[in-house]
Order: structure tokens, then C-alpha cells, then sequence
């Protein structure tokens, strides 16, 4: 069976912030917006230019679930906690990201992965993003 990933989706509290604040932090685009007015749901596609999707959702009258400040606190609780991405310059990526306003989580660091680095930040509505940089060779 051949599958690629296409996109992860989150669901945001404030889809403009959220869309501003990823297109500066990891130079997304907008690919498109939807509204479904049965549920009452909206949402954005944003690419990067390596290729990979996010997806914001937002729903009048949605609530906060699981803000984990970490993703140990995150494993206890079922279902998606976090989105990864990959890059060659872990700590570069890193401070940048901490520069456009994201959340310190766990400083650049040793992955239990063999060969791995790995760093962990919080966007500005607290959703978890590992960062991850391999020591073979990159391969987005």
C-alpha cells in the first residue's frame, strides 16, 4: 500500500492570528479557505514550499481541549498531541521560531531516536511542534 501524509490539521481559536503568525514562522502560504455551513466550520490550507499542508480549522463555540505545556504532560491523554518537522539546522530553526513569538518548550537536545536532535516550541495558541534534525542526510 503506497500513502504519503498530505496535511495536519488543528483546530485554532483565532484563525487570522494563527495563519499570520505560521506564514511568518515557517514561510507558509495560503492555498485556499472553506466554509461548511451545516457545522459551521471554517478553515485554511496553508503550504510550505518544501510541500507539506496545514490545516486550521476554527467553529463558533468551539473550547480549549488539551493545552499540554510539554509533551510528556501531553502523553497521557489520547489522540493527536503535537506536529513535527524536520530540518538541517536544528538550533537555527529554533531561536527563530522563539523570535517570532513561539513558546520555549524543551531546548535543542538529544532525541531518544539514535542519530537524532531534537527541540520542542508552542505556537501562540500553545499547540506543540517538535523540531527535529537528523544526522544522516536531509531529505525533506
Amino acid at each position: 500500500m503506497r500513502v504519503r501524509l498530505d496535511h495536519v490539521g488543528a483546530n485554532v481559536r483565532d484563525p487570522a492570528a494563527q495563519t499570520a503568525w505560521y506564514q511568518g514562522a515557517f514561510g507558509l502560504r495560503s492555498v485556499f479557505e472553506f466554509h461548511l455551513d451545516g457545522p459551521g466550520l471554517s478553515g485554511i490550507v496553508l503550504e510550505h514550499p518544501d510541500g507539506w499542508l496545514l490545516e486550521l480549522l476554527t467553529r463558533a463555540g468551539s473550547t480549549p481541549g488539551l493545552r499540554a505545556p510539554d509533551p510528556v504532560t501531553a502523553a497521557p491523554t489520547e489522540g493527536y498531541g503535537h506536529f513535527a518537522v524536520t530540518t538541517p539546522e536544528l538550533d537555527l530553526v529554533h531561536e527563530a521560531l522563539l523570535a517570532h513569538g513561539a513558546g520555549e518548550v524543551r531546548k535543542p537536545g538529544p532525541s531518544p531516536e539514535p542519530g537524532v536532535r531534537m527541540a520542542w516550541v508552542a505556537d501562540p495558541e500553545g499547540n506543540l511542534i517538535e523540531l527535529i534534525e537528523r544526522s544522516t542526510t536531509f531529505s525533506p
